[in-house]
Parts: C-alpha cells; structure tokens; sequence
C-alpha cells in the first residue's frame, strides 16, 4: 500500500500511521471536508476495497454506507452538519454497495466542544463474528422447538384422551397415561432449565453453591427415575459404599447426571453402567463419576469436539446440549469432563469433581 495523501500534523499522522497498521481492526481516518486521507491493510480486507482508490476521495461516494433499510448512513448521520455535541456513534452492521457487511464505529475529533468535526475515524470490524452467534442462536431455537415438540404431543395426546373418554379406560391404563405424562413434563421442565443455563455459560452468570452430596444416592434417584418410565433402559449402578462426598450445588449435580444418563440412553446401546471411584490428582482428592453404554463409542478424533454446542452424532438425534452443559457446569465447579473407551466398546464419559476433605 502506498503512503497515501494526509492533511493531518505531523505528530498525529505518525500516531494513526503507527498504530493504524497493527490494529486488529480495520481503520479509516477521514479529514476535513470528508475526504478520506489513511486506510489501514485490515480495512482493505474487511470492506474489499484498495487504499489507492479511495484515498483523496469524499468518504460518502468512496465508503457508501447503508443502513439495513437501504438509506445512506452518512445522509442520515451528517457528521458535518449534525449536532455539535455528538462525539461519534456506537457499533452498527452497515453494508456497501458490493455486499460487504461491516460493523463499523465512528469517533468524531473536534478542535473543542461544540467544536466543527475535523476529523473521523471510522473502525471496521467483519460481521461473521455476529453471523456466526446469529446462526448459533438459530439453531439453539430449531432444536429446542424440536425436542419440546415430542413431549407436548405426548402430553396433550393422552390428556385429551383422558378427559374425552375417562370412563372407557381402566385403573391401570389411566395410571399409565398419567405416568406417562408427568414423564414427559419432566422433560419439557429440564429442557427449559437447559436452555436457560446455556445462556448463562455462555454469558458467565451460571451461579453455583456448593455443599456436600452423596454421590451414590444422587446416581441411585436417576435410576430410578429412568427405570420408572415405560421404556426402561437396562441399568447398572456400581459405587463403593465409602466414596466421599462431592462438593457440588445439588440442582447442577442433578442436571449433569441427567444429562449423562439421557445422553448415554439416546445415543448408547446396550447396558448402561454408572460407576464412581476416589482418585488424587495434582495435591487434591476428586471423585470419579463415569457413565458408558455398549454402543458404538465415539471416534478418537471427534472426542474433543462431543463438548461443543450443538454437537450430535451422524445417526442421533436431540437437542445438543447435553454434553456441552456437562462440561460447562464440571468447570463450573473446579472439575473436568472428558470422553472415553468404555470396557463395553461404546462412550464412556468421565466427570471429575472435588471431594469433601
């Protein structure tokens, strides 16, 4: 890139010339009058343009910003002639002509308040950052509507039953269906919870309050759980009766066993086996609580990726939080979550928790 044509001092134009080219950000100096006097190698990138084409040229016809509704975004900003009080405007996803979309800043430089602008540095930042958390988000409503969707038709399929022909059903059938929907509303209920607690992983609000568990009876109410409901798994619960307790907050304990379970359920095949040992590890004591199925396992090169949002097999099925709310809340904790070859062939999932001293 040539040295391109400036009207600021010297000691300015050595500061934006400096610092210009080692910013990760692109960046534009406008000067007086509006011409473009500096772009940095960044702001090339970012807005597909050449430094030696826009620089000497009004920034309104070399940069034609627009808003998403199409109109000008200089028309409407009007640095020049705007309020004197302004200092510049806040991030905001603009396009050009050529399809680029930037999410640009603009910082106006005055002499002094109420000052004409002398000078604007406008910053561009590519917006495949915010595409990409747009899409995330997308997909995060697209799989919860999916899996809220099979609960609700269980649910209202045999309420409506229930309440159009009550007396035609017998004792056992009715308990049944009611079992069946209290099931299903415990699902409906952890996915929402899921759902909530991702944004706040995500966010850095999740919020947890330790205190002693047993990690035995919190596995042996899964089991049960999961061994009341009409498609059984076949479970096996293997923990030593002295293992110590987890310091952990019980609700997110409750939420990273069901997870495990769930997702070894779905996904696994065969026996499902839940196990905890005691180990030490770099001066501190931690238990062990694993879960592995029978199934097909996990290739070694996808085994660090199984934690990501949204991950699912080529052949399964959910909403893919499971595993990435696993490991979010184990670190959450002080702990670790990691995948595995269990004994059977299949997944095994390992979650590694601080013991009570």
């Amino acid at each position: 890139m040539g040295e391109p044509r400036v009207t600021l001092d010297e000691t300015t134009r050595n500061v934006v010339f400096a610092v210009g080219e080692l910013l990760p950000d692109g960046l534009v100096w406008v000067g007086p009058g509006g011409v473009v006097e500096y772009v940095n190698h960044v702001a090339e990138r970012i807005a597909d343009v050449s430094a030696p084409d826009i620089v000497g040229r009004d920034v309104r016809e070399a940069l034609p910003l627009a808003d998403v509704d199409g109109r000008s975004w200089w028309e409407l900003t009007d640095p020049w002639h705007g309020l004197a009080s302004r200092t510049g405007h806040r991030e905001k996803l603009l396009t050009l002509p050529n399809g680029r979309e930037l999410l640009v800043t603009a910082r106006y430089l005055r002499s002094g308040r109420g000052e004409a602008v002398r000078g604007i540095l406008l910053g561009f930042r590519d917006s495949l950052a915010r595409q990409r958390a747009e899409a995330d988000q997308a997909a995060l409503i697209t799989a919860t509507a999916h899996e809220l969707r099979s609960p609700l038709t269980g649910v209202k399929g045999f309420t409506s039953a229930l309440l159009r022909n009550w007396e035609r059903f017998s004792d056992e059938q009715k308990r049944f269906m009611l079992e069946t929907v209290e099931a299903d509303a415990d699902r409906l209920a952890r996915l929402v919870t899921d759902v909530l607690d991702v944004s706040r992983l995500d966010s850095g609000r999740l919020v947890v309050r330790p205190q002693p568990v047993q990690v035995g009876e919190a596995l042996a109410r899964h089991v049960e759980r999961m061994r009341s409901t009409a498609t059984a798994p076949d479970l096996v619960l293997d923990v030593p009766p002295d293992l110590p307790a987890v310091l952990v907050d019980p609700d997110r304990f409750d939420q990273i066993i069901g997870n495990l379970l769930d997702n070894a359920v779905r996904h696994g095949r065969g026996r499902v086996r839940l196990s905890g040992s005691m180990v030490e590890s770099d001066g501190g004591r931690f238990v062990d609580m694993t879960v592995d199925d029978a199934g097909d396992g996990i290739p070694v090169e996808q085994r660090n990726v199984v934690f990501s949002r949204f991950w699912l097999s080529a052949a399964s099925t959910g909403s893919g939080l499971g595993l990435y709310l696993v490991r979010g809340m184990a670190k959450a904790h002080g702990g670790t979550a990691l995948v595995e070859e269990g004994p059977a062939g299949g997944a095994l999932v390992r979650v590694r928790l601080p013991a009570v001293s």
